[in-house]
């Protein structure tokens, strides 16, 4: 089997692992997803031959077995993210034990699965390390690593875990880090993509308010003055990381008016804390998150305003995508031959 190598993406969500892969030439043949939202984004921006809808327990893979080369997905993270409940395995969206039937039905000759870091925390460690063994039973060779978002060219602090599997004796190189420190370019910044006064996309209603009893850190980026969880944004810097949950007060927002230098050092020196809404604050709209995420800016997201949030924040940055997918087909070689794993 000779480049391109099709492709499946198993939970293709609004398509930011897509565009990744994409990107590095790997053609998306089949896609699935269970949100109807997420898979009205997905049609709109991808060309994918196949698109798999509903509750991915209910699809049957066997049939991609002599068609499918890679296999790729970001399996629903909420079991193991540290935001979450923690539920792990007795959470019923944990997706990894159908992405490891996924590719055992499939036997590709390379997999690709991205995910939060907590599943590496040392609770949840003896589980990603099943997941590694029955991955490398299954005749792989396995590697895991979490890479930092903003070392490949996102202007977003976000790290994610990626687990890679290569067959037929083939090693997987990571990608070398593209921007950041020890690179020949700074990490990009929030405000390289979005700014105080342009308003991208449909406003957000949704205001900042002060903390009763606020948290005062050295870096008043890094303290917690305001209600919410929503951080504001320092656009001389990569944004914090965007969430899945945003839309009301956990969405990220801009200092409009400039307040938030003078009120920092007010508390510091012993001012009393504030009440009430934030005078020029506001809330990044969907549009600018996605572009935080480096979505294409002509990327449009369907359904209501919340659920637009969602996908955007449970995508893989598509530029963090490339890099792992251009560095697996690099491991792949540019001619191979598919070998049963």
């Amino acid at each position: 089997m000779t480049l391109p190598l099709p492709t499946l993406d198993a939970f293709a969500g609004a398509g930011g692992l897509s565009l990744g892969l994409q990107a590095a030439g790997l053609p998306v043949n089949v896609a699935a997803d269970s949100s109807a939202d997420a898979l009205q984004t997905y049609v709109r921006h991808h060309d994918a031959a196949e698109i798999l809808e509903g509750d991915i327990a209910d699809h049957d893979f066997k049939r991609y077995k002599d068609d499918i080369a890679i296999v790729a997905g970001g399996p629903p993270c909420q079991p193991w993210s540290t935001g979450g409940k923690q539920l792990g395995q007795a959470d019923g969206r944990d997706g990894l034990a159908h992405f490891i039937r996924i590719v055992d039905q499939i036997r590709p000759m390379a997999f690709l699965m991205e995910n939060v870091p907590g599943l590496a925390a040392p609770g949840n460690l003896e589980y990603l390390n099943t997941l590694i063994r029955d991955l490398t039973e299954l005749g792989y060779q396995v590697d895991q690593r979490i890479l930092d978002a903003t070392a490949y060219g996102v202007p977003q602090r976000r790290r994610r875990l990626f687990v890679v599997g290569t067959a037929a004796g083939r090693e997987f190189t990571w990608p070398e880090a593209t921007t950041g420190p020890h690179t020949a370019r700074a990490a990009r910044t929030a405000g390289e993509v979005i700014s105080t006064n342009a308003i991208l996309g449909e406003p957000n209603p949704s205001k900042v308010t002060y903390a009763k009893n606020p948290v005062i850190r050295p870096n008043p980026f890094a303290g917690l003055l305001f209600n919410g969880g929503g951080r504001p944004v320092n656009l001389a810097a990569p944004a914090p990381t965007v969430l899945a949950s945003a839309g009301g007060n956990r969405t990220l927002w801009i200092d409009s008016d400039g307040i938030l230098a003078d009120y920092h050092q007010c508390l510091r020196a012993g001012g009393a804390p504030r009440s009430g809404i934030v005078p020029g604050a506001r809330r990044l709209t969907a549009a600018e998150v996605a572009l935080l995420q480096t979505f294409p800016a002509d990327l449009t997201f369907a359904g209501s305003r919340g659920s637009q949030y969602v996908q955007i924040g449970n995508a893989v940055p598509p530029d963090l995508a490339a890099a792992m997918a251009r560095a697996l087909v690099r491991s792949l070689g540019e001619e191979t031959t598919r070998a049963a794993a």
